[in-house]
């Protein structure tokens, strides 16, 4: 038993090494702006058509599998609340997180990855640079700035597909009241939750990525083995993450 959690427990501990080496840099220098900005222009806008349709029907299919529920109860007025909270709340900063890790976190684990089999990062690490700095912390403050405001343009787009939906195709309320209750349904704890979540899930996205990356082996194989690694890893701490976030804020 204890030799099947030894391999466990020895990759929680050199990801929280990572992690602690990461954090730490954060506040030091150098930066690698340049660096930086690639991959914010890489995560964010390379992953924008992808957030978008998401979104977009997300808040399209909530609006259309609510409607004949809202009009047993004659509450379809309610429809751009429902929408409002459960996107705010819950499915914008989780599919968005979804669809970064399908895209990004296991981009970082090919890229690096590929990069530490063909001891690049063995050269950079000869020449005096510190690939944590220089590979890592880019990736990692890059997505915790882009990731936030994807789930925001989600969140927005998945409005606009629930109104599609409510107000044009099945006329259940009229527009102006749509965009009122989805409005007043939102509180300062929603717009809150709905903005830390994606903030914890960029920073176990990149770190996730740049792990597996970074302890490739095994030639080309290992480079697949590590981007499949990276995005289950990554998708299954954002459905974790999102269940402690949403009780530490339920019983606030």
């Amino acid at each position: 038993m204890l030799e099947f959690l030894k391999a466990p427990v020895l990759t929680f501990q050199e990801f929280v090494q990572l992690s602690a080496r990461a954090s730490r840099g954060i506040v030091r220098k150098p930066y690698y702006w340049d660096d930086v900005f690639t991959q914010m222009d890489l995560i964010g806008v390379g992953s924008l058509p992808v957030v978008i349709l998401t979104g977009f029907f997300s808040g399209a299919v909530m609006a259309l599998q609510m409607s004949r529920a809202l009009q047993t109860y004659g509450a379809t007025s309610q429809v751009g609340m429902i929408v409002a909270i459960t996107l705010v709340r819950e499915m914008g900063p989780v599919l968005t997180a979804l669809m970064v890790a399908g895209r990004n976190s296991s981009g970082m684990a090919s890229e690096l990855g590929s990069m530490k089999v063909t001891e690049q990062i063995d050269a950079m690490r000869a020449l005096g640079t510190d690939p944590v700095m220089k590979l890592v912390k880019p990736r990692l403050l890059a997505t915790a700035v882009v990731l936030p405001l994807l789930t925001v343009l989600a969140d927005f787009v998945g409005l606009v597909g629930g109104y599609i939906v409510a107000c044009v195709m099945l006329p259940l309320t009229t527009g102006a009241q749509y965009w009122n209750t989805a409005w007043r349904a939102l509180g300062y704890d929603d717009i809150a939750q709905g903005l830390l979540k994606p903030f914890i899930f960029a920073l176990v996205l990149s770190l996730v990525g740049c792990f597996y990356g970074m302890r490739t082996t095994g030639g080309t194989q290992g480079v697949g083995r590590a981007t499949t690694q990276a995005v289950v890893v990554a998708s299954v701490w954002v459905v974790v993450l999102t269940f402690i976030i949403g009780r530490i804020f339920v019983s606030m």
